[in-house]
């Protein structure tokens, strides 16, 4: 029998934010790529220099690696189109969007594209706390109205299920 304190304690439970434990490879794949694609867009470095560095970071082992290999090379392969795909849903340019929040559209909207087993609302929300965990305040409110225009064109199907 549910006590009435085991009743309130257990939507603040589901309510707690993931325990580093709690992440999948996935979640820890696109941290890695994001801090390494920041290194990118601010220090302009090579993309074989920042995977040889992200790789000896703590942690790494725990990331789907093939997962922060398609994000970090992919995005910086792809750079022009995926900043073609995310500008016409900014209301300012993009030079004027900090350096953590480009790197996260950039990795949401790639997903978007090519990692059509990555759910919408997964790839959203994802983005979301990534924006949340490294970017500015209010950062994340910015990304999610971004990428709920991007996914409404780019997951046209998804989006309208939703």
């Amino acid at each position: 029998m549910t006590t009435p304190s085991n009743a309130a304690s257990a939507p603040m439970a589901a309510a707690r934010p993931k325990k580093s434990a709690d992440k999948s490879g996935r979640t820890r794949a696109r941290e890695f790529a994001l801090q390494a694609l920041y290194q990118h867009l601010v220090g302009r470095n090579e993309a074989s220099d920042i995977d040889l560095f992200t790789r000896d970071l703590s942690g790494f082992h725990k990331a789907d690696s093939a997962h922060y290999d398609a994000l970090l090379h992919g995005c910086i392969a792809e750079a022009a189109e995926l900043d073609a795909a995310i500008s016409p849903m900014l209301d300012r340019p993009m030079v004027e969007v900090s350096p953590i929040e480009h790197a996260v559209l950039w990795i949401s909207t790639y997903e978007l594209k090519h990692c059509l087993d990555v759910p919408l609302r997964v790839v959203i929300n994802e983005g979301i706390e990534l924006a949340k965990s490294f970017g500015g305040t209010d950062g994340h409110k910015y990304v999610n109205g971004v990428l709920h225009k991007l996914g409404g064109q780019l997951r046209v199907l998804e989006a309208g299920k939703a």
